[in-house]
């Protein structure tokens, strides 16, 4: 063996010594540069070219365009092929008379002279013919590429004072429909959406569900909105606002934390910003992100109070879509007024077409102050039926009748038992905004067929959790019982999709319904919807009132948009703190049996340190034309004749 391995190296030492090479690959082998011919150095100069598209095609061609006129211009002045005696003399002229047989093949009909010549000139007007077709075909390619890149949405948005949405769901089309009522009184106004889709079926979608858009102009452009790139195609820098929808996606809010941060790296000024979080837990994030130009909406908390205040009172989500969407009346701030001295109370009977609801001082908004509070020069908070009518707003035409104010304190709390249906992610928000109103000794049964319900820690309510089929007749018989106060009714929107979540839930409402319709006490039945469409199908229940928890949502965005004062006034209707609406019974305001006018009941709330700002009537309470009877803002001098029932829309502080 040491043999065998000495010969090895004796071996590797004579072909190392001889400049021959062994089996082991050199530790730096190096390797001559190939050498190009000319050919190739051309033929890769020309490929280059070539990819640059439309423009260095047409280059090329002018290019052999022109070599092709000069090479006939010069052999036809060479070898006198042309009459002189017909086209004159000159290179110049010659080269202007090929130039016409290269671009136009009929020209050749029109040539005089010898046989060589017409010739030569045929075979012109052939390359010519060549070339212009080629030139044609290219020039059309070249369109065609462009109408196709004008319809992907690549195209950067030239607009200022425009409204962006950012992000893809079905709460784009509330979105666009209640912009489109806000921008009526405004001149040429535009909606861009900017959404990782195709635009072509983004403007599909939006002429199908929103056909009449009111004059507003819709731009689709497709792109990411988490891409600092394609979000400058929408020109968010100089929009009036930014909607930044929670997309339906995994982790939908981490998308849209990364579209803020996009939205506000190049610094803290621009436009307002609404962006719409579905985890709570994510809304420190967002906020150190989004800075003092964002409002940020929690879907689920939102929607799980709203829940709450509907079931607490019947016709309240009526109240609350009202002044939410801008089809009818909603919340305006009127900065000019001649009010300056008055108090709240005597205030409120100032207009006749607008409710003042409170006002803002020191930047701070207050509900249903106190009647004696003085106004100086705050901005009032006002309902009203476009910010538009708020300018020369016409003074009250009807003056209270006090003889004919209700004497009834209306103070009647007790223990109350309710039945929850069903169980999502809003349920523990929802039982714990319950255990904010409810008495002391308070029970609910929760009842629900899916999901693992957590109770959060109650202090005045009790909860009993049991496991059945919500869509079973006889189950729902065992707890939709006599004597509840009310009846709630959430859908499994975290395990099934959203038909077959609501499915389930008109099932469930139809089964209860038909039981309390054989008790004697009457039962307020509120219900959370995932897609607006199934809130007819819901009244086929007799169902009080319908939350449908997507369309809320984006009205309250739309409306953040518009007006960032709102996020205040907004949280102090949803909350548990400070004043919120209540629909309490009409005799608390005016004795019932007489007619009187808004303006007597706008009184009788005013003594009981309130503000009415609308009516219900029970006569009409089934009717969904006129909004299950609810009236929000009449006219001070509209006529009621109070009915057993009736009820008045207020603002109180409990």
């Amino acid at each position: 063996m040491a043999r065998t391995g000495q010969q090895l190296r004796q071996r590797t030492t004579r072909a190392m010594a001889e400049g021959g090479t062994t089996s082991t690959k050199p530790a730096a082998a190096k390797v001559a540069p190939a050498e190009h011919r000319f050919g190739d150095r051309a033929r890769y100069w020309f490929d280059n070219s070539m990819a640059k598209g439309t423009p260095a095609l047409i280059a090329w061609l002018s290019v052999i365009t022109l070599v092709l006129i000069l090479v006939f211009t010069v052999l036809t002045t060479i070898f006198r092929l042309r009459s002189t005696d017909v086209t004159g003399n000159g290179f110049f002229h010659e080269l202007f008379y090929s130039l016409l047989h290269a671009l136009d093949p009929g020209y050749i009909g029109g040539d005089v002279g010898s046989w060589p010549f017409l010739l030569w000139m045929l075979l012109l007007t052939l390359g010519g013919l060549f070339i212009v077709s080629a030139l044609i075909g290219v020039i059309a390619t070249g369109i065609d590429a462009k109408l196709a890149d004008l319809r992907r949405g690549r195209s950067i948005v030239l607009e200022q004072d425009h409204t962006v949405v950012l992000g893809w769901s079905d709460s784009v089309f509330t979105i666009i429909r209640e912009l489109t009522l806000a921008n009526e009184s405004r001149r040429k106004p535009v909606i861009v959406v900017l959404a990782d889709r195709d635009k072509v079926e983004m403007e599909d979608e939006i002429a199908a569900k929103v056909p009449d858009l009111r004059g507003t102009r819709i731009i689709c452009r497709s792109g990411s909105p988490m891409d600092i790139d394609d979000l400058a195609l929408s020109s968010h820098t100089t929009a009036r606002s930014v909607i930044l929808l929670a997309p339906e996606s995994e982790d939908p809010d981490a998308e849209v934390i990364k579209t803020l941060l996009a939205l506000t790296h190049a610094g803290p000024e621009g436009p307002r910003i609404v962006a719409e979080i579905r985890n709570p837990r994510n809304l420190e994030a967002a906020r150190l992100v989004g800075a003092d130009r964002t409002v940020l909406l929690d879907i689920r908390e939102t929607v799980a109070k709203l829940v709450v205040q509907t079931s607490r009172q019947s016709g309240a989500a009526a109240v609350y879509v009202e002044l939410f969407d801008y089809d009818g009346d909603e919340i305006y701030f009127l900065d000019e007024h001649d009010l300056a001295g008055s108090t709240y109370g005597s205030a409120q009977l100032a207009f006749e077409n607008a409710s003042i609801i409170g006002m803002i001082d020191g930047g701070v908004a207050k509900l249903n102050p106190h009647p004696d509070t003085l106004i100086d020069r705050q901005t009032l908070i006002v309902v009203a039926e476009d910010d538009s009518a708020l300018e020369g707003q016409a003074s009250s035409l009807a003056q209270p009748d006090l003889a004919l104010l209700g004497t009834e304190e209306g103070r009647d709390e007790h223990p109350t038992s309710a039945l929850l249906i069903g169980w999502n992610e809003r349920a523990p928000i929802v039982l714990r905004e319950l255990d904010h109103y409810a008495p002391a000794g308070s029970t609910l049964t929760l009842l629900t067929a899916l999901g693992n319900p957590e109770i959060p820690e109650l202090r005045n309510l009790h909860v009993h959790v049991v496991h059945g089929q919500t869509t079973d007749r006889a189950t729902l018989a065992q707890h939709v019982v006599e004597g509840l106060d009310q009846v709630i009714v959430l859908c499994y929107s975290d395990d099934l999709g959203v038909q077959a979540a609501d499915a389930r839930t008109l099932v469930t409402l139809l089964h209860v319904r038909d039981i309390l319709g054989k008790f004697e006490t009457f039962t307020p039945v509120v219900s959370e919807m995932l897609d607006d469409r199934n809130r007819v199908l819901a009244q086929v229940a007799h169902v009080d009132d319908v939350v449908v928890s997507g369309e809320i949502v984006s009205l309250l965005v739309t409306q953040l948009s518009e007006d960032q004062r709102l996020e205040s006034v907004f949280s102090e209707l949803l909350g548990n703190e400070g004043s919120e609406i209540y629909l309490r019974p009409a005799e608390w305001y005016v004795q019932p049996g007489h007619e009187v006018t808004f303006a007597t009941i706008v009184a009788g709330a005013v003594r009981r340190n309130e503000t009415a700002i609308g009516y219900r009537s029970m006569s009409l309470a089934s009717d969904p034309g006129t909004d299950f009877g609810v009236k929000v803002n009449p006219a001070k001098s509209d006529v009621f004749r109070v009915q057993p029932g009736d009820r008045v829309v207020v603002l109180a502080d409990d």
